[in-house]
């Protein structure tokens, strides 16, 4: 199966590792190698892929392997902790993985608030996030600013990624986010399941916020799942562990709509699939094969 190189849209479809290897459960797909993972994403037709926790960190090495296998490194996801740490400190780290992502030839740093998050802590449930105060806000909006800034100097855009479990969960969290970050440093890495999980319609806030969307990742949702833990009474990592999320074309979410808005819009970024599961339960090649596939049928060429 080919890329979509020759297709008459700007979208690049990529596939991020945590397909095959999950980050916030190494356990989950410990037995791929790096090399199998890129060759499996390869083989599925798509053209890049995320920073993973199995890649090196030595950017020549790892564009030369990802050129092996005919992919680019879109992005990577940056925690950041500036309501709990030194703001300079954090900045300081942000700058230096965006060196790392220019030098890597990357486009976008997905940039989340994780100061008392819980969605990496299985025995902490998501009704315990973290809700930050008005001062929380006014250091958070700030430092992002400058952290754009400093993506900016180094030609890295800075899409923020909301996520169950985090202090940007909610539609009023993201919008208080949107609203109050400077659009010229600060703009948005759209998942489409932590939307569903959220309670938004992603259809609806795609088309709202159209004018911040950086990068987009995604994410189906298993309704029959999604309807035992949508009291958020369990943590973040059990429902992956029981299958809430599938790739694009498998769950309840309206895909097709979201690529008509995105095309007539003129979206041009990329459009990454990530479906965190269980590889020994979920064939991560089959899901991904399945997902370009589907993609493929919904896309207007």
């Amino acid at each position: 199966m080919n890329g979509n190189s020759e297709n008459n849209h700007n979208i690049r479809f990529g596939i991020a590792p945590i397909n095959w290897n999950n980050d916030d459960l190494p356990a989950l797909g410990s037995g791929y190698s790096l090399e199998r993972i890129l060759s499996e994403m390869n083989q599925a037709g798509y053209e890049g892929t995320e920073f993973g926790n199995k890649f090196p960190n030595k950017a020549s090495v790892l564009c030369e392997i990802l050129d092996t296998f005919n992919l680019k490194l879109t992005s990577s996801w940056h925690s950041t902790y500036f309501v709990l740490n030194e703001q300079e400190n954090e900045l300081r780290n942000v700058e230096e993985k965006v060196s790392f992502l220019k030098e890597a030839n990357a486009e976008v740093i997905n940039i989340a608030e994780c100061s008392g998050s819980v969605h990496s802590d299985i025995n902490k449930s998501l009704a315990s996030k973290p809700i930050l105060n008005d001062s929380d806000w006014e250091l958070l909006i700030g430092s992002l600013n400058k952290a754009g800034e400093i993506c900016n100097n180094y030609s890295i855009r800075l899409a923020y990624h909301h996520h169950m479990g985090t202090c940007v969960q909610t539609a009023e969290e993201i919008k208080r986010l949107l609203e109050f970050t400077d659009p010229n440093y600060v703009n948005l890495c759209v998942d489409t399941g932590h939307l569903y999980y959220a309670g938004i319609d992603s259809v609806a806030f795609i088309e709202n916020n159209l004018d911040r969307i950086e990068h987009v990742h995604f994410k189906d949702v298993r309704k029959e799942v999604f309807r035992k833990y949508n009291s958020l009474s369990d943590s973040f990592l059990k429902t992956i562990l029981s299958g809430i999320f599938t790739v694009p074309g498998d769950g309840c979410i309206d895909f097709s709509s979201i690529i008509k808005i995105l095309q007539q819009n003129h979206y041009n970024g990329w459009i990454i699939v990530e479906a965190e599961q269980d590889p020994d339960k979920a064939d991560p090649l089959h899901y991904a094969i399945s997902a370009r596939n589907y993609l493929d049928s919904i896309i207007i060429n």
